[in-house]
């Protein structure tokens, strides 16, 4: 199982970038996927995430309104799409595959995906 994440930059604040998670070993779609940042100093922080089912999708508060969670099953692979980007979304992003429980805690997670940078800047 692996989960390969990129995407990840330098961009002006107001902009957008979209991260990708490419998933392989597993089906993507038979887990929750999520997005996690941490910024410098800060612990980790949940993002997103996208179910299994239906999909339903879940956001940060932080981030409800400017970012989109999305999943290609063709592709195997979940995407973020960042819009109206703030200095304070500057961090390293890790997707995560979801092994039960509750979606905002990392514990509930066991493959990461290496993480992509994002830096935010003014």
């Amino acid at each position: 199982v692996q989960l390969q994440a990129s995407g990840g930059g330098l961009v002006q604040a107001g902009d957008s970038l979209v991260l990708s998670c490419r998933a392989s070993g597993y089906r993507l779609s038979n887990y929750a996927t999520a997005w996690f940042r941490q910024a410098p100093g800060k612990e980790r922080e949940f993002v997103a995430v996208i179910t299994h089912g239906g999909p339903s999708t879940y956001y940060a508060d932080s981030v409800k309104g400017r970012f989109t969670i999305s999943r290609d099953n063709a592709k195997n692979t979940v995407y973020l799409q960042m819009n109206s980007l703030k200095l304070e979304d500057t961090g390293v992003y890790r997707c995560a595959r979801h092994s039960g429980g509750r979606y905002y805690s990392p514990s509930t997670y066991d493959y990461w995906g290496q993480g992509t940078l994002v830096t935010v800047s003014s």
